[in-house]
């Protein structure tokens, strides 16, 4: 039996071939055990919990972890082994390749996680959505690209040059490239802080109108008119931008005026009537209404409200409805409105 044990063949004895044997069985049955009964009990277990990061982490156990394992299996046993040197750096350069694989897949995974996560604690946005998938989309990019680099880095390439090429280069596309570099990082500022969204009715300057589209590169409005108008995102961060999507109550002031013939009375008792007509109308509230000028031809009263909400065309219904009552109350109360009027005295 120790005979046997001892034979050699291929540079190595029969014990080392059975200890080798025995490794990656018995890793292999404990792997096997693993998944069939623990792994089984954490998923049932993950999907009880309300949370999340217990899913995440079984996935990353089922799809990451015990693929490794079952290499790291199969590495194990061969170490044992003598082998040719050829051999034995193909299985080193073999392993380090799955394990810049995995390595690589775990970062992704992990930031595709903490995107989700920001994700669900904002309202359902599409446009979000759809942003946080084109930064994923980069990130992954940025990830294989270092991961490929730590590959060729330890199989004893010279990085460092390739590194400092890549990094002159860079300077030198950076600067061709402001303007595009500009916009991206426009682009990041407005998808992270969301000073506006798609649908949000902004004002930039002499320009208003709803936001269609959000890109890397530029945004588009369409305006009032019905053209489109095409903004670069460093634009918008660099403007005031008037959001009135996002404005909860709209202060409108408005101005109206008598003429000087009407009596005392009459003109104590405007204020009252206004803010009668106002307060009764729905989703507006009367701040102030005040007597508060003589102009050239009229006895001005200057009236704010407020109108809940911001839909502009609630607004003029508001005002519309407003200004049909106050001329029925007028007319009701033989208050005139003043008009333009210009008195000519001519002397002999």
């Amino acid at each position: 039996m120790g005979q046997i044990l001892e034979f050699s063949f291929l540079g190595n004895s029969v014990l080392n071939y059975a200890i080798a044997i025995l490794t990656v069985l018995g890793i292999l049955l404990a792997l096997t055990i693993f998944k069939r009964i623990i792994l089984i009990r954490l998923k049932k277990w993950a999907e009880k919990t309300a949370t999340t990061i217990d899913d995440f982490a079984v996935g990353l156990i089922q799809n990451i972890v015990i693929p490794l394992a079952y290499f790291g299996a199969f590495y194990l046993g061969v170490n044992v082994l003598t082998l040719h040197s050829s051999l034995k750096k193909g299985i080193n350069i073999l392993g380090l390749v799955l394990l810049t694989i995995f390595t690589a897949r775990l970062v992704t995974a992990l930031i595709n996680y903490g995107f989700k996560v920001y994700l669900s604690q904002r309202t359902t946005n599409v446009t979000l959505e759809r942003s946080m998938k084109g930064m994923l989309g980069l990130t992954k990019v940025i990830v294989w690209g270092l991961a490929i680099i730590f590959f060729l880095d330890n199989l004893g390439f010279k990085i460092s040059t390739v590194i400092a090429g890549l990094g002159i280069g860079g300077i030198a596309v950076a600067l061709a490239a402001q303007a595009v570099l500009k916009d991206l990082f426009s682009y990041f500022s407005i998808v992270f802080d969301r000073p506006f969204e798609i649908g949000d009715f902004i004002i930039i300057g002499d320009y208003l109108g709803t936001i269609e589209y959000i890109g890397i590169k530029t945004t588009r409005i369409r305006s009032l008119g019905g053209e489109q108008l095409i903004f670069s995102n460093t634009d918008l961060t660099d403007s005031r931008v008037r959001n009135y999507k996002r404005m909860e109550k709209r202060r409108v002031v408005f101005k109206l005026g008598v003429v000087y013939p009407t009596k005392l009375e009459r003109l104590q008792e405007i204020p009252e009537i206004i803010k009668d007509i106002v307060n009764h109308i729905g989703d507006a509230a009367c701040d102030r209404v005040h007597f508060s000028s003589y102009g050239d031809f009229s006895l001005n009263f200057e009236i704010v409200y407020y109108v809940i909400g911001a839909d502009y065309n609630k607004y003029m219904d508001i005002q519309q409805e407003i200004n049909l009552a106050i001329k029925k109350e007028f007319e009701k109360r033989k208050i005139e409105f003043a008009y333009p009027t210009q008195t000519v005295y001519l002397t002999k």
